[in-house]
C-alpha cells in the first residue's frame, strides 16, 4: 500500500482511528455490545403484529418483513444488522431535524413565537391549536408545517429544499440521503387533512408575515419525502447524541442550543400518542415516522435508526418500539437508570475514571529512560506526589523504589 492509497483509506475514518489509538471509545467492548444488539434484533424479528401504512399509497408497497437496525456511536463506531441499506422516507422523523435547523438558524425565541413546546394530548394530525392559537409543538403536523415556513424565509422553494438537504447530508456524515418523488406526489394527492390544518392555521393567522401557506405545505411534503437508510439515519442520530457535531466528519452541524431543544421535544412529544409511555419505559429522546422508522438518541453515547414498516394503532413501528424497550431493559440507557441505589443493568460505556492519565505507566517509562525521578516543580512536588494524588500511590511507590 503506497502513501496515496493509505491516505484514501483513512481520510474518511480519521476521527475513528484517532479514538482507536487513544483507546477512548465510549463503548470499549464494542464487539460484545454489537453481539447483544444482534440478539435483541433476532428476538424482535419474531414480532408479527401491526400493519403497513396505506393511506399514502407509495408506503403500502413496502414488505412487512423488512427489518433493519443501525447504530453509530459518538466516536463513529458503527454496527448494522438486517435491511439497513434499503432507502425509506423519513416521514415524521424529519420533524425534529427541520426544527433543529430552524432553531440553529433563527434561535429559540424566534421559533417559539410561532409554535409551542407542550405535548398536545391529541392525534398528530388533529385540527387543534393551543390557547395562544399556536401549534402545540413542532412534532405534530401543524407544528411541522409552521416550522417549514420559518426556514430560509424569502427564499424560493428550490433554495429552501437544497438548504435543508445540505444540512441533513452533513448530519449524516455525507452518507446516503435521497429523495422519493413518488412519495412526494402521493403526499400531495392524499394530503387533505394537512391542507385542512394549513387553512385552519391561516385562518388563525399563525404563519409569519409574508409566508405563503401553500408553499409551506409543499415544502413540508418534500421534507417528509427525504430518503435515508438505517445506516445514514443512525449517523444523524449520533450527530444529535454528540451535541451537534457529526462523529464521522467532526464537523459542527447544529448549535448546542438547537440540539438541546430538539432532544427535549423528542423526549416529551416525539412518539405520537405513545410519547408518555416511551418516556416512562424507555426514557430516551425518540421520533417515529409512518414509514416504519424510529430514530432513537442515547445522549453522549449513540444514535440508533430502526426501520420496520408494520405500525401499531398510533402509527409507531411495532418492531422499532419493541427494540427500544428491549435495549433499555438490558442496558442502563434510560435517563434515570443511574440514580443512586437503583438496580444495576449492564453499562457498556467507558468508566469515567478511564479519562485519567495512568501515572504509574508514565513513571515506568520515565524511569526506564533514565530520567531523574527526583525532579521537582515550583512547589517541590515530584512525579510521585502527582501519582499519589491521582489515587495510584501504591503503584507509584513501587515504580519509584524500582527506579531507585
Amino acid at each position: 500500500m503506497d502513501r496515496d492509497l493509505f491516505h484514501k483509506c483513512v481520510e474518511g475514518n480519521l476521527l475513528l482511528l484517532i479514538q482507536a489509538f487513544r483507546k477512548k471509545f465510549i463503548i470499549p467492548e464494542f464487539d460484545a455490545f454489537a453481539k447483544k444488539i444482534n440478539e435483541i434484533y433476532k428476538t424482535v424479528e419474531k414480532q408479527r403484529d401491526g400493519h403497513v401504512a396505506d393511506y399514502i399509497p407509495h408506503l403500502a408497497k413496502f414488505s412487512p418483513d423488512l427489518w433493519g437496525v443501525s447504530l453509530c456511536t459518538v466516536d463513529g463506531q458503527r454496527h448494522s444488522v438486517g435491511d439497513t441499506k434499503l432507502p425509506f422516507c423519513l416521514q415524521s422523523c424529519v420533524k425534529p431535524l427541520e426544527y433543529a435547523i430552524a432553531v440553529h438558524e433563527a434561535g429559540t425565541e424566534q421559533v417559539h413565537r410561532y409554535v409551542g413546546m407542550e405535548p398536545s394530548g391529541l392525534k398528530f394530525n388533529q385540527l387543534s391549536l393551543d390557547e395562544e392559537d399556536k401549534p402545540h409543538n413542532p412534532m405534530v403536523n401543524s407544528g411541522a408545517i409552521l416550522i417549514s415556513s420559518l426556514i430560509k424565509p424569502g427564499s424560493n422553494k428550490a433554495e429552501k429544499f437544497d438548504y435543508v438537504m445540505e444540512f441533513v447530508k452533513k448530519m449524516a456524515g455525507n452518507t446516503y440521503v435521497g429523495f422519493s418523488n413518488a412519495t412526494f406526489q402521493s403526499e400531495k394527492e392524499t394530503g387533505d387533512r394537512n391542507f385542512a390544518i394549513g387553512y385552519y392555521m391561516k385562518e388563525k393567522k399563525c404563519f409569519p408575515e409574508g409566508a405563503d401557506m401553500i408553499d409551506a405545505l409543499d415544502f413540508y411534503f418534500q421534507l417528509c419525502s427525504i430518503e435515508v437508510t438505517c445506516e445514514s439515519g443512525s449517523i444523524m442520530g449520533a450527530t444529535l447524541a454528540n451535541g451537534g457535531i457529526c462523529p464521522i466528519t467532526g464537523e459542527r452541524v447544529l448549535s448546542a442550543e438547537a440540539v438541546r431543544n430538539t432532544l427535549s421535544l423528542m423526549y416529551s412529544c416525539g412518539m405520537y400518542d405513545f410519547s408518555g409511555q416511551m418516556a416512562f419505559h424507555v426514557g430516551l429522546p425518540a421520533k417515529s415516522g409512518v414509514s416504519g422508522a424510529v430514530l432513537l438518541v442515547v445522549p453522549n453515547v449513540m444514535g440508533v435508526m430502526c426501520w420496520s414498516p408494520p405500525l401499531d394503532r398510533v402509527g409507531n413501528s411495532v418492531r422499532g418500539i419493541h427494540f427500544c424497550q428491549e435495549l433499555v431493559s438490558y442496558f442502563n440507557f434510560h435517563n434515570y437508570d443511574n440514580l443512586r441505589h437503583f438496580v444495576k443493568k449492564q453499562d457498556p460505556r467507558r468508566p469515567s475514571g478511564d479519562d485519567r492519565v495512568n501515572f504509574t505507566s508514565a513513571l515506568s517509562e520515565f524511569a526506564l529512560s533514565s530520567m531523574d525521578m527526583d525532579l521537582k516543580d515550583y512547589d517541590c512536588r515530584t512525579a510521585l506526589h502527582v501519582a499519589a494524588a491521582e489515587g495510584e500511590m501504591t503503584g507509584a511507590q513501587d515504580q519509584y523504589l524500582m527506579s531507585a
